[in-house]
């Protein structure tokens, strides 16, 4: 195996050190400390990204049927920042509970380069991660910017690599547009199998395991010399919104991170927010249900039929970014009423004295626009790259 350092010609190589001897005069932020942007709880955003922090009025301060975070499972209210880290625990260990607890994570896993080329001044490499500890990899490009470092990062998922790095579908290229603004850039695409360690006795449920792969990306990226550690946020779109979703939930070195309308709770209603599916939430050894909306003659299985009847709701994972920012780039899926659910994690951050946390912007259509993805690109240089700089 190829490690990353070793590229393919001299003056690469030149580039690299250089970077490295530049990226080790730097000292590096603890990534568990406070997140960017953290010195105030209300930081200033810039005024084209402001409003996107704050509900339409209709939808000001309501909180929807979704029970509250800030209440431990056995009714106790949340009163301080303190029994929130207790709360916090309770909610992470119980969402591993229903999904399978992730085997330890690989704490430095192999990046294998495949080839390389430059585009605009960006060296896109193709490579292979190591995401699971059984020799399992995720097919990716990484690109590196044309400027000093060290650089924030961006992890991009999606249902194959090229997209992100600029190669697939138009509009969707985020990890090439982040990388021309600056940014280190990994776009990711599906592993071989959804199911670890295979199908037939998955552990976890897919989107956990997708979780758990996105997790193992982040401690491949960050042994790239010149990524800093503590400004990594991670980014995708539709199916790449849900794995984006929970990989930041569940994963607290991501300093923030923006979902493009993945449908960010359980909606019955609508056949897109598909969370019931095997191939998300729905897996259970020995039963194969049809695809399609749950129905009494097609009724829920695995985790997420558990998660409905005991009342949970995808909103208690988003309170775990608290005081960490997330953007929702909503779209037909994502409409505004999501505040509805968003509000918890808004309470959640004003407990711990933290504003412009929590922003969602909206746009008829599910794909993405120019316009929304502007915000999205300017909500991780605001994060990432100006007001979170260390």
């Amino acid at each position: 195996m190829k490690p990353f350092v070793s590229c393919h010609d001299r003056k690469i190589k030149m580039n690299w050190w250089l970077s490295w001897v530049l990226w080790i005069s730097v000292p590096l932020a603890n990534a568990s400390d406070a997140p960017p942007g953290a010195g105030s709880g209300r930081p200033s955003v810039p005024e084209k990204l402001a409003p996107y922090f704050h509900p339409p009025r209709e939808f000001a301060d309501d909180m929807g049927n979704y029970r509250s975070p800030l209440r431990f499972y056995d009714g106790r209210p949340v009163n301080t920042p303190e029994e929130w880290k207790q709360r916090r625990q309770e909610i992470l260990d119980t969402w591993h509970g229903l999904m399978g607890k992730w085997p330890p994570l690989i704490e430095k896993p192999a990046i294998e380069i495949l080839g390389e080329e430059t585009v605009e001044g960006i060296v896109r490499n193709k490579v292979t991660v190591e995401i699971t500890p059984r020799d399992g990899t995720i097919p990716g490009y990484l690109l590196i910017p044309n400027v000093q470092p060290p650089w924030p990062a961006v992890i991009v998922v999606f249902y194959d690599p090229e997209t992100g790095a600029g190669l697939g579908r138009e509009r969707l290229d985020f990890g090439l547009q982040l990388a021309k603004r600056g940014f280190a850039a990994l776009s990711v695409g599906m592993p071989a199998s959804l199911y670890y360690p295979d199908k037939t006795k998955a552990e976890l449920q897919p989107l956990s395991a997708l979780a758990y792969a996105a997790a193992n990306c982040y401690n491949a990226l960050v042994t790239v010399p010149g990524v800093d550690p503590a400004r990594v946020g991670i980014t995708g779109h539709s199916y790449g919104g849900k794995w984006a979703m929970f990989a930041a939930c569940l994963y607290d070195k991501f300093a923030c991170a923006a979902w493009s309308d993945p449908g960010i709770v359980f909606d019955e209603t609508r056949p897109n927010v598909n969370y019931w599916e095997p191939w998300y939430l729905g897996y259970e050894w020995g039963i194969e249900r049809e695809r399609g909306v749950p129905a009494h003659d097609n009724p829920r299985t695995g985790a997420y039929k558990k998660m409905i009847e005991d009342g949970f709701d995808l909103h208690e994972l988003h309170a775990l970014m608290a005081p960490r920012p997330f953007l929702v780039s909503g779209g037909s899926e994502d409409p505004p009423e999501r505040w509805k659910a968003l509000n918890h994690t808004v309470a959640v951050n004003r407990l711990l004295g933290y504003e412009n946390r929590v922003a969602m912007t909206n746009r008829p259509s599910h794909a993405v626009t120019d316009e929304s993805n502007d915000i999205l690109f300017l909500f991780f240089e605001h994060f990432l790259k100006n007001a979170g700089r260390p």
